[in-house]
């Protein structure tokens, strides 16, 4: 694993994860059977599958009317796994005391996780990808948000060649993709891969399996009595981008960094990229796709 760090535009990019997250998890977390892993390129539809996954998992508990995701951002309710390092006060994410099963997210790459997560059968990962110009170009605008106002932003051409070359806080995005593709080929009752637009297209159809693939399938009693429907509803992105803790609170991902929740819900439409990428940026893009993914069985829509 690279430790090159390349210091770009007031960012520091690394063609993988953060090494201390990583350094972290192999030598500090203790992964229980019933744990739940979330895992995504960043800005792939982490916040609605977070969301998703929370309901899903904690239908018995909550009531829609009183629901935590309406007082709660999905990224408190389902944190990163790595979040309480960068927290002054570690009881706040003090893993050993969240209640099974644990929901916990990652943009760590597959390959890059330590032998604790990725041997065992019992562990559950859910990896969603997208279209990897939606991702560029929420990427690009995501992180332009989240920049010191004393710099200037990033223009799309520069962010447009990083995203080409894979320089990325968490490597290349196809290498990111292949490597959980190629762990639900090998092992599909232990990681479920998901589209952000098969998501998009049929959201009951989704919901259903990912209850399945969790251990909480519908009952049909549920299903009659429009359960999955009222899910889907509650985590809609018309729903949350709406929620007053989601347009006016923040997420704390460490003492320097905050994110206003409002950053987490921009449009959440298929195919947004090609409304800023050129003709020539749209062409090399799906190039680059069909060469990294060939012969893998994994494809993405023109």
């Amino acid at each position: 694993m690279t430790q090159h760090l390349v210091q770009y535009q007031g960012f520091w990019v690394n063609p993988d994860a953060a090494l201390k997250n990583l350094m972290w998890i192999q030598d500090h977390f203790k992964p229980r059977p019933t744990d739940i892993f979330l895992a995504s390129f960043p800005k792939s539809g982490t916040t609605w599958l977070k969301a998703l996954i929370f309901a899903i998992v904690n239908r018995t508990r909550y009531g829609f009317a009183d629901h935590p995701l309406l007082t709660t951002g999905p990224h408190d309710c389902f944190p990163f796994l790595y979040a309480h390092l960068y927290e002054k006060d570690r009881s706040r994410f003090d893993l050993d005391g969240f209640p099974s099963p644990r929901l916990l997210s990652s943009h760590i790459p597959y390959t890059s996780l330590p032998n604790s997560m990725t041997d065992s059968q019992s562990y559950r990962f859910i990896y969603i990808c997208r279209d990897p110009k939606d991702v560029l170009v929420s990427k690009w605008l995501f992180m332009n948000k989240l920049r010191p106002k004393e710099l200037a932003p990033i223009s799309l051409e520069e962010a447009f060649e990083l995203f080409c070359q894979g320089i990325s806080h968490y490597g290349p995005y196809w290498d990111h993709v292949l490597g959980y593709w190629k762990a639900n080929l090998e092992t599909p009752e232990k990681v479920l891969f998901l589209k952000y637009e098969e998501l998009k297209e049929e959201p009951s159809v989704v919901v259903k399996r990912l209850g399945e693939f969790l251990g909480h399938p519908f009952s049909l009693e549920e299903v009659s009595k429009g359960v999955v429907e009222e899910i889907v509803k509650l985590c809609s992105f018309e729903n949350l981008s709406n929620l007053e803790v989601n347009k006016s609170s923040v997420l704390k991902l460490s003492t320097q960094i905050v994110i206003d929740n409002r950053h987490f819900f921009r449009k959440g439409n298929v195919g947004d990229g090609k409304s800023y990428l050129t003709d020539e940026m749209i062409k090399r893009i799906n190039e680059i796709t069909s060469e990294k993914l060939f012969g893998s069985g994994l494809v993405f829509g023109s």
